[in-house]
Order: structure tokens, then sequence, then C-alpha cells
């Protein structure tokens, strides 16, 4: 029998990564078989940026957050993550990717011109009929011309999960989540470009959305090995399909409550800082339960307040103001 608590939430990192490899076999239903296998490096950091990198250790999930990751990393489902802004939706996936060493997250942020194919791969057909016309008689490496997206990166054939963030799903066109059923419910997907010339190439080794290990793809197909830790986050801004939803593990992230807060400006900033910091925090609590306010907004109206302070510094009610206004209504 595996381990439940695969991801728990701490911020410390599994030293080793054995966690991950605890986990219970995947469901008949869920099993995939997917080569040749390639491989990543697992302790990558999180994202590129700097705060990608920073914020994850002293995230602070809680018991049902916990719970519904490891439901969805046993079950091998996708996790829908809904909440208002600011209470972590994202950082959820950098924190997982972080204490279980699943290398970089594959991060693929969805707007209104987002398509399926975008996400899966690119593909310069100009610059291979180019490369074509330089070199009479010799066939270009047509892997050299396709690129793996965020999504067509992590169903690649990986012997562990990759991470992948597809971040504020509800503002992509309403048949986008549709398009997603196919490939969370057999893991694979196919490029025509390669379909073409397999009887020539039967393997082609393709680039990864992150850069790494290129990616065999035989027969112009490609099938995940390890189903990927799939986080779907949403602002609540429009409802989705019953069939979509059916293939997803849910989870609503509410605002923190005052000890969680708490918790999280002290994870922050130290507990140097919080004996300062209490009253703004319960005025924030104040504010918030009739104003639209995010968690972030208290981080940076504590550290302006507390770290950053000195001569030449607004007056409190000032900065409180400024930093703590409604995240609603007009600009």
């Amino acid at each position: 029998m595996g381990e439940f608590r695969i991801y728990r939430g701490t911020g410390e990192v599994d030293t080793g990564g054995e966690r991950i490899l605890r986990r219970a076999g995947a469901p008949p239903w869920r099993e995939f078989d997917g080569g040749p296998v390639t491989g990543f490096e697992r302790d990558a950091p999180v994202g590129r940026r700097l705060p990608d990198r920073a914020r994850v250790a002293p995230y602070q999930p809680d018991e049902k957050t916990v719970r519904m990751v490891n439901v969805a990393l046993h079950l091998r489902r996708p996790l829908l993550v809904t909440g208002d802004p600011g209470t972590g939706k994202s950082t959820l996936a950098y924190a997982v990717a972080h204490e279980l060493m699943l290398g970089g997250v594959l991060r693929w942020p969805i707007t209104s011109r987002s398509t399926l194919l975008s996400g899966l791969y690119t593909y310069d057909a100009v610059g291979r009929i180019e490369e074509a016309s330089l070199r009479p008689g010799q066939e270009p490496d047509i892997g050299r011309f396709l690129r793996l997206g965020p999504l067509g990166t992590a169903f690649a054939p990986y012997e562990l999960p990759r991470v992948l963030l597809i971040d504020e799903i509800d503002k992509g066109d309403i048949d986008l989540p549709n398009e997603l059923l196919d490939i969370f419910e057999v893991g694979e997907y196919r490029i025509p470009e390669l379909e073409r010339v397999a009887d020539r190439t039967p393997l082609v080794r393709v680039r990864p959305a992150d850069d790494g290990e290129r990616v065999g793809v035989e027969g112009g197909r490609v099938r995940c090995r390890e189903f990927p830790f799939v986080v779907l986050t949403s602002n609540g801004e429009r409802e989705f399909p019953p069939a979509f939803l059916r293939r997803c593990v849910r989870l609503e992230l509410d605002a923190p409550d005052e000890p969680r807060l708490r918790a999280i400006v002290e994870a922050h900033l130290g507990p140097t800082t919080m004996a300062a910091a209490n009253a703004l925090i319960a005025e924030f609590m104040t504010l918030r339960a009739t104003s639209a306010l995010a968690t972030d907004q208290v981080l940076n109206a504590a550290y302006l307040l507390h770290v950053a302070g000195g001569e030449g510094q607004p007056d409190r009610d000032e900065l409180v103001k400024v930093v703590l206004r409604e995240l609603s209504g007009p600009a």
C-alpha cells in the first residue's frame, strides 16, 4: 500500500525526492505507457523568476488544500483550483514542485487567444523550407523546427510527473476546457508534421518548453508515462462543462482567516515584524469583510510599514489607504 501524504505542505524540500516514489500505483484506468522515457532536472528552480523561487517555502496551505493535492496526485487527475485573487492558487503549483523536487513548473498562461495547439507545440515551417533551399538534396532535421509547449511538454514520457500550471483557464475560449478533455483522458496527442515523415524518420527528438533534455517522439505520437500534476486556476468568472468537471479534482481556496494570515506574514517577513504587524492584520480583516482585498496586499503593507520604513516614509494611514485599496470598482 502506498503513502497518502506525499505532499505535506510544510515547505520543506523532500531531500532525495523519495516521497513521490512511494505513491500507490496508478488506478488501472489511469495507467500510461509512453516512451521513449525522457529525464528532467528534478532540483531545477521551480520558476525562472525570482518571485517564483522565493515565495514557495513560506507558502501556508491549509489541511483541505494538502488533502486535495494528494487526492489529485494519487488519482492522476487535474486539480481545478478556484478562489478570489490573492488566495494562492498559482503558488500552489510551485509549492508542490518545490517540496517534491519535481523540477521547473511548466506554466501556460491562458488568454482569449490561447488554443490547444499553442499549448501543445509550435512548428517553424518557413524555417524548415529555408534550410532545405540552402542545402539541396539534404532533408533538414525536422525536430529542429518543432518546439513543445508547456502542455505538450508536461505530457511527454517522463519517469516522474511534471508540474503543469494552466493559469486562469476561465480567460480562454469557451471551447478550450472541452478540447482539453481528450488529452486529460488518454494522456497523449499527435503531431501531424511528424506523422507524415514517420516512414522515413520514425524517431524525432524535439525541444521541450523548458529547454531540457530533448523528447523522443516515435511515429508522431507523444504519450505520457506518468500523468503530470496539473493545476488549473480559475477566478470563478464562468462555469465549466460537467464533462470537464467530472475529470478534475476540485478545490475551492478560501481567503485565509486571521490566524493563518498571521502565519503567512510571519513566514514571509519574519517573527520580528509580528508585534508591529498585528494591528495592521486586524485592520485588514475588518476591511476585507466589506471590500475585495487580496492577501498580498497585507504583505505589501506590512513590508512598507515594518521593514522598509524610515525617514521620509509617508504617514501610516496614508500608506494603508494606498496599499489596502479595494480591488473592484474604479481605478
